[in-house]
C-alpha cells in the first residue's frame, strides 16, 4: 500500500511548472478506540481516513490545499487550488521545501503484523480484562473507564527538490482511569501499557498502578509551606519534558520565545542531565523513521551533561536560523503543513529505581500529579508555578498523602538542581518517556 501512495505523490510532483516547488504528502490511517465500563463496551470506533496535502512555493509565496480523498479528479483540483493560493501568500525569504541531506534512515521494525491482524473481539477482551484486574486489586477502587486504542499509519512524500520516501508504522496502548472512595472522599488514578503489539502489554502493571495512584492519596491533607526536595513520578517527568521541549524548538527560538535563546554551549542543567530526542529508539511509542517532510528521523542530543547542544529544526526554521534541519518536522496529517517539534524525548537514565531513590531522601515529597502545567510554566521567563499532590518523604520512607499545594521555582533553577535521574524508564503513549527525577530546593506553598 505504501508503494501506491508513493506513486500518487510522484504523479503530482511530475506536474510541477517551471519556477515552482511542489510537495505532495499522502497518508492513510486506521484507528481503533474502545472504551469499556462495567464489563460492557461503552464506546467503539474503528475509522479509516486518507487524503493528500499539496504545497506549491513560487517567488517566496506558499500555497497549500488538501482533500480527504485520493480520487484522481480531487487530487487535480487540490493541485490547482494550491497554485491559486500562492497568489494570496505573503512573500517569505525563508520559504522553501526540504532538500535531501544525505542522512540515511535508521532501519526499524515499526510495523507489527500481529497488531495488524489482531481481531476486534480480542481488543475488546483486553479492555475488559484490564478493568477486571483493576477492580480485583482493592475494594475501595472503582473504574471510571478502561480503554484500548491503536493506530496504523502509512504515508508517502515526494517533492521537486528530490525527496521521495514512504513508510508505515503502527502501535497500540491500553489505559485505565480509577476512582478510590473512602467515606466522603474520592481520589483519582490512572495506568498505561504500550506496545507495538497487544502481546507486549503488561495489564497487571497498568491495573496495579491505576489502583495505587488513587488509593495512595486517600486522606490527603494540605501541607505547611517550606522548601523541599521533590521526586517526580515518571509520568510527571514526561509532562515536564514536554514543556522543556517547547523551549528547545528552533521556531520558538527564532521568534525570541525561548529561555534558551543565545545559550548554546552554556551549562543550563546539572551534569547528571542528558536529554536526547531519539525517534530511532524502537521502544519509544512515537518512534519513526521519517519526519514530516520526508527527511530521515535521527537522534539529536539537546542537552549533554548539562550543556546545551542546540535546538530541533525543520527545514524552514533551519533556514531562518542559518543552520540545517535536524529531521524534526512534525505533521498532524495531510491537512496541514509541517511544523517543528521534538519527536521522542528521553532522559539518559540512571541506575536506581524509585524505591532506592526515595530511601536517600530525608525531607521531601514524591510528586504523583501536577495541575496547570501548561498554564503555570512560562517558556520565555522560565517561571514555574503548578498545583500538585503527592506523598511526604520522611527519612527515606514514603508517608502521608498531601494535596492542594503549589510547587514554585524556575525551569532554569530546577534543571541546575537535578540531583538524580532514575533508571525506571516508563514508555508512555506520548512524545516523552518518563523516569523518576529528583530536584532539590523547590518551594512548596501550602497552608
Amino acid at each position: 500500500m505504501s508503494e501506491e501512495l508513493q506513486e500518487l505523490a510522484d504523479r503530482v510532483v511530475a506536474q510541477a511548472h517551471a519556477g515552482e516547488q511542489v510537495e505532495a504528502y499522502v497518508s492513510r490511517d486506521v484507528e481503533t478506540d474502545i472504551r469499556v465500563y462495567g464489563g460492557e463496551v461503552e464506546h467503539f470506533v474503528s475509522a479509516q481516513s486518507e487524503g493528500i496535502g499539496i504545497r506549491v512555493i513560487k517567488d517566496g509565496r506558499t500555497g497549500f490545499a488538501y482533500a480527504g480523498t485520493l480520487d484522481p479528479t480531487a487530487i487535480a483540483e487540490v493541485l490547482a487550488e494550491a497554485r491559486d493560493n500562492v497568489a494570496f501568500g505573503t512573500p517569505d525569504e525563508w520559504a522553501g521545501l526540504a532538500e535531501p541531506d544525505g542522512v540515511e534512515m535508521v532501519p526499524q521494525e515499526l510495523w507489527n503484523e500481529a497488531l495488524a491482524d489482531y481481531a476486534t473481539d480480542r481488543k475488546i477482551a483486553l479492555a475488559k480484562e484490564l478493568e477486571r484486574l483493576t477492580l480485583a486489586g482493592d475494594s475501595r477502587v472503582r473504574v471510571d473507564d478502561a480503554n484500548y486504542a491503536d493506530v496504523a499509519v502509512e504515508s508517502a512524500v515526494a517533492s521537486t527538490t528530490g525527496l521521495r520516501r514512504a513508510g508505515r508504522e503502527n502501535g497500540c496502548y491500553v489505559s485505565v482511569s480509577t476512582l478510590a472512595d473512602d467515606g466522603d472522599e474520592t481520589q483519582t488514578g490512572f495506568g498505561f501499557s504500550v506496545g507495538r503489539s497487544p502481546d507486549e502489554f503488561d495489564l497487571h502493571k497498568a491495573a496495579t498502578e491505576a489502583a495505587d495512584r488513587a488509593t495512595r492519596l486517600l486522606g490527603a491533607t494540605k501541607p505547611s509551606s517550606k522548601r523541599v526536595t521533590v521526586v517526580f513520578d515518571p509520568y510527571v517527568t514526561a509532562m515536564l519534558l514536554g514543556i522543556i521541549s517547547s523551549t528547545l524548538n528552533g521556531e520558538a527560538v527564532a521568534k525570541g520565545r525561548s529561555l534558551f535563546k543565545d545559550r548554546v554551549g552554556d551549562t543550563v542543567a546539572s551534569p547528571l542531565f542528558t536529554l536526547v530526542d531519539d525517534p530511532t529508539n524502537p521502544l519509544a511509542y512515537t518512534a519513526t523513521d521519517l519526519d514530516g517532510e520526508g527527511l530521515a528521523a535521527r537522534r539529536n542530543s539537546l542537552i549533554t551533561d548539562g550543556v546545551l547542544q542546540g535546538f530541533v529544526h525543520n527545514s524552514y526554521s533551519a533556514r531562518r536560523a542559518g543552520t540545517k534541519s535536524t529531521g524534526n518536522a512534525v505533521r498532524g496529517g495531510f491537512k496541514g503543513t509541517p511544523g517543528v517539534g521534538c519527536l521522542a524525548l528521553q532522559l539518559q537514565p540512571g541506575t536506581r529505581d524509585q524505591a532506592a531513590i526515595v530511601a536517600d531522601v530525608d525531607d521531601g515529597v514524591l510528586i504523583q500529579t501536577v495541575q496547570g502545567l501548561h498554564s503555570g510554566v512560562n517558556p520565555i521567563s522560565g517561571d514555574f508555578s503548578v498545583g500538585a499532590s503527592g506523598l511526604v518523604i520522611n527519612n527515606g520512607t514514603v508517608g502521608a498523602p498531601i494535596r492542594e499545594f503549589t510547587l514554585a521555582s524556575t525551569l532554569q533553577r530546577m534543571l541546575l538542581d537535578v540531583v538524580e535521574v532514575g533508571g525506571d524508564v516508563d514508555w508512555l503513549p506520548m512524545r516523552a518517556a518518563g523516569v523518576s527525577l529528583v530536584i532539590r530546593d523547590i518551594t512548596l506553598s501550602g497552608a
